[in-house]
């Protein structure tokens, strides 16, 4: 179909286009070995027979979006996370030329949901493409060990890799300027596969923008109770504590610039704090009440509370006792959202307000804009995300490793795909966006993580930082979205050699 957007006064013509491509695992091969063997993805044979392809396949839902007219244009490829996500979250909600309205910070009513033109589209910048993960909205697995294949860190990397590969061909874009664009568990699967493409397939890339980041998942703060020892975690995540405490009104003394708290805090964070959590046991009783108020100066929480938790609060806790006092229970994704505690007697938080209060709109957006304006997907049924957390493998080869992938018990940890890209190519420059009411992947987190990148000292040039005062999806307040869009289009321009852009 054909479209126009206006973006800052400029009315843009696209074209859009929704389709899917097929792709295989690692180690299917074009030819078959044997001309008797079964097609890929077809039933029945010995599918374990000897010089046979395997019969796993995904066909991934893509929509397209290409500005009419003009010169050589960057792509951009779009994708959410989870794992086991849709792209519908950047699709409708941050990039694509329609845009969905939501509430800032509480539950938007149910529908009819208003639809507008986003004038916040990237599409003045680079093309778009919007790709759902393999078994995620419209995107399908098929054949034998299929959630094998696909449901993993380097399954799902080596998946998105053949999409892009093969995207480049069919729509002859090899020689135009290439980006990534990863929110969430997209950020390491961003990681993964620029270094995929770069090492394995010799496709430079201009950019990686990171969105909501985690490439080290022992820095997780969700659970970090059960990796006893490793206190990095309670560190990194204390300034969005901090943030959050700040933004409900829950912090002892009055901070009028968030700014200048939140540096505050990241000081005591990787300085008193790191140093008394550092000394365990062995930390006196006085040293243990003084750094228990601090903690309570920067984050609300009661100083009994700190003490009878050690020192260390993870994502749960705190998201279930910011708000008890009122039976509120924070949001994760966002802790700007609030939301009636499912069980004020849990010791962690049972569910996510942001998630709750936005994913109908979504979810009906999406369909409704697929179906009605892309005119795809009327026999089909959209998936706007798949349960496949608890049984994805994470277990990686990390590059430049001959030994067996680390266990899946091990934290993930992609810092290495990501500096081996950069080594690769010293030219590749990297874009973090982190919101500061983000609980699920604090914005310190990412800033901790490219500190101590691999890398030569010179690259960290490469790198740059841009935060916002919104959550896990930046996008979700219209200010913040602004910003963005600004930042991300300005890097695509200074990063891709002269080529010609919308205006």
């Amino acid at each position: 179909s054909n479209g126009t957007v206006i973006i800052g006064g400029h009315p843009i013509a696209y074209q859009a286009i929704a389709g899917t491509l097929i792709v295989h695992p690692k180690g299917w091969d074009d030819v078959p070995r044997d001309s008797n063997a079964e097609k890929p993805g077809s039933a029945g044979g010995d599918d374990g027979a000897e010089g046979r392809n395997p019969t796993a396949e995904a066909s991934m839902f893509y929509v397209a979006y290409f500005r009419s007219g003009g010169g050589p244009r960057p792509v951009t490829f779009f994708y959410n996370g989870g794992p086991g996500s849709s792209t519908m979250w950047l699709h409708m909600g941050a990039f694509g030329p329609r845009r969905i309205v939501t509430a800032t910070d509480a539950h938007t009513p149910a529908a009819p949901y208003p639809r507008v033109n986003n004038s916040f589209s990237l599409l003045d910048a680079t093309d778009l493409v919007f790709i759902d993960a393999p078994g995620t909205g419209f995107s399908r697995i098929a054949g034998k060990d299929k959630e094998k294949a696909f449901f993993g860190v380097d399954g799902d990397a080596y998946a998105f890799a053949e999409f892009i590969s093969e995207f480049l061909s069919k729509y002859a874009r090899w020689n135009s300027p290439k980006y990534l664009f990863g929110e969430s568990y997209g950020t390491p699967r961003s990681a993964v596969l620029v270094n995929e493409l770069e090492a394995d397939r010799s496709i430079d890339l201009n950019g990686v923008i990171l969105l909501s980041q985690i490439l080290n998942f022992d820095l997780s703060p969700d659970r970090p109770t059960g990796n006893p020892g490793i206190d990095l975690p309670y560190q990194t995540v204390l300034p969005s504590y901090a943030a959050a405490g700040w933004y409900h009104r829950k912090l002892p003394a009055e901070h009028p610039s968030l700014d200048a708290l939140l540096k505050e805090v990241e000081q005591f964070a990787m300085g008193e704090y790191a140093r008394a959590l550092a000394a365990g046991s062995e930390l006196p009783a006085s040293e243990r009440a003084a750094i228990a108020e601090k903690l309570h100066q920067y984050t609300g929480l009661a100083v009994d509370y700190i003490l009878k938790a050690d020192l260390r609060i993870d994502g749960g806790e705190f998201r279930q006792n910011l708000q008890s006092d009122g039976g509120m229970t924070t949001g994760r994704l966002d802790s700007r959202f609030s939301g009636p505690d499912i069980d004020p007697l849990s010791q962690r938080a049972d569910y996510d307000p942001q998630s709750a209060a936005l994913s109908s709109a979504y979810v009906s957006a999406l369909n409704d804009y697929v179906r009605r304006e892309l005119h795809y997907g009327d026999d089909r049924i959209f998936k706007p995300r798949i349960q496949t957390f608890r049984t994805w493998n994470f277990a990686h080869q990390q590059p430049g490793h001959s030994e067996p992938p680390l266990s899946a018990r091990q934290g993930t940890n992609v810092m290495p795909d990501l500096a081996n890209a950069m080594k690769l190519n010293p030219n590749l420059k990297v874009q973090l966006n982190a919101g500061y009411f983000d609980l699920a992947t604090p914005f310190y987190q990412g800033v901790y993580e490219m500190h101590h990148l691999p890398i030569p000292h010179r690259l960290q040039a490469n790198i740059e930082y841009c935060f916002y005062e919104s959550g896990h999806m930046v996008y979700a307040k219209d200010a913040s979205l602004r910003q963005l869009h600004d930042n991300v289009a300005d890097f695509i321009r200074r990063t891709s050699n002269g080529t010609e852009q919308a205006r």
